[in-house]
């Protein structure tokens, strides 16, 4: 095949947000066919080429591509798939390629294992699952200027957004599959046979059938490499650090090239940080506001000869700002606001809370003094863009300025030009950073 060219249909990116699937393993192979020893081989390279044009230009994608081994599959694999140990793929599927769409199929996997996928599914369904995180993944390869192999829908939609938050957003009957096929926990639920790259169960006995069949008459398919077996837990949890430690040494070998910037940028830095739960770092933040210090203007009244000083506790004013902009879910809030009335409890503060998206909520801002609890109304409206500026321009016109400013948002909006004379936590959702102010990831 000359490079360059392609079999496959070249896709219109504009037109694929309803186009299914389905019919992705149909047209990768139409009919068995065998392959020679050198066929193969030029076929690997051809892996290889990519895989290091990739070092050389995107080295931190590169690196990761590196870490998994290149593996031809027998004919169970229509097209690629990954096991977090290995890079699985149809021979004939690759011959169909370009070095382009080859550099996606590879980033594609490599990704699934970066990100640890496959350590994050919990009890969620799987092929649900396997379709998040392929809609997290073509999204962010498209924008980054990689082109696609096979007329998969992109869904725009998902951008910048990470499996979980896609998960629930997608419907249980779509009728789609995902590109590949997720190796690491097939046989981990009774669901696994519903995600498998365009594959069902009937079609697995019937292909394996006809690999034993195929490799009386080839010899060269002895050299496929057959299905791996699901990870066991103890195997999950060690790829997971292995592939955590993978993406700093990539991230690491990309920055002393000065090669990392864009998306990716902030997908490690989402990533990496350390996983410590929201509430923990919030409560831990809250902490270390209260104003409980020692002071000699009033001396503790203990017996004895030395002067001590009491313990004087201070009431601090909070003010909390939730974006109603729509991408934070009213569970989410509710959540959120039950927090805060928690830490509330446990020192002395008042709130003042507020809503706003591109502008502060008609009858916001709400008082609530320290002895009160928080009642949030049951519907703020909301869901036009996100400007944070007016919630900074409302604390800045208040006769008591706030001890701390905490903003919970998705950070995709605009900020205030001037940085504010008290502290401003950020609790985010989602992988966007923030200019200034210390920042606390949600999930």
């Amino acid at each position: 095949m000359m490079e360059g060219s392609s079999n496959y249909p070249q896709i219109q990116i504009d037109n694929l947000k309803s186009e299914s699937t389905k019919v992705i393993a149909e047209r990768v192979v139409s009919e068995e066919r065998s392959f020679t020893k050198e066929q193969l081989e030029l076929i690997e390279k051809r892996l290889v080429k990519a895989r290091t044009q990739l070092m050389l230009d995107k080295p931190f994608l590169g690196n990761l591509v590196l870490r998994l081994p290149l593996k031809a599959a027998g004919s169970w694999c229509k097209t690629s798939a990954t096991d977090a140990k290995s890079f699985y793929y149809n021979p004939e599927f690759i011959e169909r390629l370009d070095t382009h769409q080859i550099k996606f199929v590879l980033i594609h996997e490599a990704l699934h294992c970066a990100l640890t996928h496959f350590a994050r599914r919990g009890n969620r369904k799987k092929h649900t699952w396997d379709l998040a995180c392929d809609f997290a993944i073509n999204p962010l390869l498209i924008k980054e200027g990689f082109h696609p192999p096979l007329d998969v829908p992109i869904f725009r939609q998902y951008e910048g957004m990470i499996a979980e938050e896609i998960y629930p957003m997608i419907d249980d009957n779509l009728d789609q599959e995902p590109m590949d096929q997720h190796l690491y926990d097939d046989q981990n639920n009774e669901d696994s046979k519903d995600s498998d790259g365009g594959m069902r169960e009937d079609n697995l006995t019937q292909q394996d059938k006809n690999q034993s069949g195929e490799s009386k008459n080839n010899q060269s398919t002895s050299s496929l490499a057959q299905r791996p077996q699901s990870l066991n837990p103890d195997e999950i949890e060690k790829l997971a650090t292995q592939w955590q430690k993978n993406l700093a040494s990539s991230a690491q070998l990309a920055q002393e090239a000065g090669k990392l910037d864009g998306e990716f940028a902030k997908l490690i830095d989402f990533f990496l940080q350390p996983r410590v739960s929201w509430q923990s770092l919030l409560s831990t933040f809250m902490s270390r506001l209260a104003r409980d210090d020692f002071s000699y203007s009033r001396p503790s009244r203990r017996p004895g000869n030395a002067i001590l000083p009491t313990l004087r506790s201070h009431q601090i004013d909070i003010a909390v700002a939730i974006d109603t902009s729509g991408s934070i879910s009213q569970q989410e809030i509710d959540e959120f606001v039950s927090e805060i009335n928690a830490i509330k409890s446990t020192i002395r503060s008042s709130i003042t809370l507020i809503a706003c998206d591109d502008k502060i909520f008609p009858s916001s801002p709400w008082r609530y003094e320290s002895w009160e609890e928080i009642n949030f109304p049951a519907s703020l409206g909301g869901g036009k863009g996100t400007n944070f500026r007016p919630v900074f321009e409302l604390l800045n016109s208040l006769d008591n300025p706030c001890d701390v400013l905490i903003y919970f948002t998705d950070a995709k909006g605009l900020f205030p030009e001037k940085i504010p004379n008290y502290p401003v936590l950020w609790l985010v959702k989602g992988k966007e950073s923030v200019p200034w102010g210390d920042r606390i990831q949600l999930n």
